[in-house]
């Protein structure tokens, strides 16, 4: 979005909600390098998420979401693997019942 710099920025999601914004708020959140992450939905009928990044010590708010995002894919991987791993045990377990 517009008056963005290296090491604050905000940037529009379109088709998304809360679901995405306040997930990786909580994620970016986490990194040492960010000042403040905020999400906002700018009005309920239109479908936009704007997330705003702001960094400490010239850390480039780019690379913030890139990671953000990452983490965010690697995490819904280990839910995935793990409840795939519980269904499949919980299966064989009725199965001997």
């Amino acid at each position: 979005l517009p008056g963005s710099t290296a090491t604050a920025a905000s940037f529009q999601f379109d088709g998304e909600d809360h679901t995405l914004g306040n997930v990786l708020r909580y994620i970016i959140m986490k990194n040492p390098d960010v000042e403040f992450c905020g999400y906002s939905i700018p009005h309920p009928s239109e479908a936009k998420m704007n997330l705003r990044i702001q960094s400490y010590d010239g850390v480039d708010v780019y690379d913030i979401l890139d990671k953000g995002l990452q983490d965010l894919m690697d995490m819904c991987d280990v839910i995935t693997d793990k409840f795939t791993i519980a269904r499949d045990e919980f299966k064989a377990n009725q199965m001997q019942s």
